[in-house]
This record gives structure tokens, sequence and C-alpha cells, in this order.
């Protein structure tokens, strides 16, 4: 199989695709007997708590290869790092099930590796998220979760900050501390809520039961976050898991990312706000809300949960211990 590893540009949505075969050889769903992270696995035979490492298929390398130029296209070389975080060494768990403490030393992690990386004068953005469920991809049932660094702003990060940007020069105030101000006061969408955190499912949100988690102060990077902060978002993100497996009773699959600012660049970002979006693909106990044409091919989300009722029942959702 071939080992293309390249940036192409696209020039009809200014936005750059990664060309990768490497995540081709990537194991697919393994049993726990065969799988790569657990405690002697392939990625991880010493004993282990929780754990980082450089993914063996990357799509993006700190030393990728040459480029063939194309003459018509531009092509880039594909500078970065892809990582897997590994939450912890239970193969048969998950984020609502690990001890609050597991959660508290991942938040620790995400923290340093983003410092680390940041580090790297090529990379540009720094992209935390976790696929859950086969529904989304995962290729492991092992509970962990990737980083990539990217060596260019994603469009969709770059819509982001011209948007906030964009708030801020009409109104003069952040717009994500205008939208954790005016959720609070008015509660009808928030799932839940500590002295430093709100969960909610968005006014505008594109999928059937998604959940954004805001801070309440203005930070623009996990690292910013205070030592009490660290704490509560770990409690928060258990508290929102386990929601999520609560309301139908099941291991609900589900995107989580992490959205900061830039790093490495010579735009103004101090108006990003930092913030989670859980993107879950069930609409229903046993439905799918798929993305077809309209969703993949133009962005436009048709949501066939009205957000209000969403929050409520994600709200109600009661678990127990946390």
């Amino acid at each position: 199989m071939s080992t293309l590893l390249e940036l192409r540009y696209n020039p009809l949505t200014d936005e750059w695709i990664i060309v990768s075969a490497e995540t081709q050889k990537r194991p697919v769903q393994p049993s726990q007997q065969s799988c790569p992270i657990c405690v002697g696995g392939l990625e991880l035979p010493e004993d282990y708590d929780l754990v980082t490492f450089e993914n063996r298929f990357p799509a993006l390398k700190k030393d990728p290869p040459e480029i063939e130029e194309d003459g018509f296209y531009s092509k880039a070389r594909s500078f970065g790092v892809c990582e897997v975080v590994v939450y912890t060494k239970d193969h048969n768990t998950a984020l609502p099930g690990m001890p609050l403490k597991q959660i508290e030393k991942l938040v620790e992690m995400w923290v340093d590796r983003t410092v680390e990386l940041s580090k790297h004068g090529f990379v540009k953005y720094i992209f935390i998220f976790e696929n859950r469920g086969k529904e989304v991809g995962a290729s492991l049932p092992h509970p962990h979760g990737q980083i990539y660094a990217f060596p260019f702003l994603p469009k969709r990060i770059r819509a982001k900050i011209e948007a906030m940007n964009k708030w801020y020069e009409e109104k003069k105030k952040c717009l994500i501390c205008e939208i954790v101000e005016n959720e609070v006061k008015k509660r009808e969408r928030v799932v839940y809520e500590t002295d430093s955190f709100v969960a909610l499912v968005p006014f505008y949100a594109r999928f059937p039961f998604e959940v954004h988690i805001y801070p309440k102060r203005h930070l623009s990077a996990i690292f910013e976050f205070s030592s009490s902060e660290r704490s509560e978002f770990a409690h928060v993100l258990k508290v929102v898991t386990a929601k999520y497996d609560k309301l139908f009773d099941q291991e609900f699959p589900y995107m989580m990312m992490f959205f900061q600012r830039p790093f490495n660049c010579d735009e103004e970002n101090s108006m990003f706000h930092f913030h989670v979006e859980f993107n879950p693909p069930k609409r229903d106990r046993d439905k799918i809300k798929w993305m077809a044409s309209v969703e993949t091919g133009t962005w436009a989300f048709i949501n066939p949960v009205i957000p209000e009722e969403a929050a409520k029942m994600l709200k109600n959702a009661k678990v127990e211990g946390i």
C-alpha cells in the first residue's frame, strides 16, 4: 500500500487537505486480548496509569517526507504531530465511569501536551479530541483520545476566529462571555453548571443532543485554567458524559472537541474563548442522525430535535454518585 503523506491545497474552498495513506493501516475494533493500548499490548508493553505517545499511523509528522511538486496544484509537506492519549489502563471503562482523580490527571496531561506541542514553530493549531463509539469512527474501544498539532489553521477554526473578532469589533464584548451571561440568566438550555463552567445545549445546536462547555472566565487556552478550574473542568466532563450514558441507558457515542486559540501565528486572538463541543450522532435510543449531502456539502445542518427539549432531557438524566 502507498505511504503517501502530504498536504494538498483546495483553491475552491481555500483550505488544506491532509492526504495520508498511513491512517488506512490502523487496527479497527480489536478484541481486548489484542488491544494495542492495553497493558502488554503492541504500543504499551509496560504497566502504566495514563500515557500519551505519537500515533503509529499519523496524518502529520515532525519529519514528513519531501514532496513532488504538481506544477498546477499547490502541495506542502505535512508537518505536525499526531498523538494518542490513553486515559487509563482499564479497557472496560470510559470518561463517565472513570474516577474523578483520573480525569483530573487527564486534564493535567492535556495542559502539559498543549504547552509542549506549542513550542514547535511549525505548529499553528492544537486540536484535542475524542471519538467515542464505532458510530463516529473510533477504531479502538479502549478509552483514549487524540491530539493533532496542525501546521495550518483548519477552515472551521478560522471561521470561529473571524466570527469572534467580528462580534468584538461590533459590540466591544467577547461573544462567548455574552452567550454564557445570556444562557445562565435564561436557564432553558443549561444542562449543568458549576462556579466556573456551564454546560448547555446551544441555541444553534447542529446535532440533536449537542452540548457545549464554556468557562465563565474569559480564557483562550486550556493551560490558562487555574488549579481549581482544572478540577471543576474534570468534574463537568464526567457529569456531561454520564448524563449522555443515562439518557438512553446505553453507552452514548460522541465526538468531543476542544477549541482553543492558535499558536505561533501573527494574528490577534485575544478574543478567542476556550470551549468544548460534544457532537453526538444519536437522535433517539436506536436512531442515528446521519450526515448526508446538505450537511456535508454546505455545512447547513438540519437538527431534528429542538435544542430546548434536548437540554431538558439531558438535565433530567439523573446520574448517581457524582
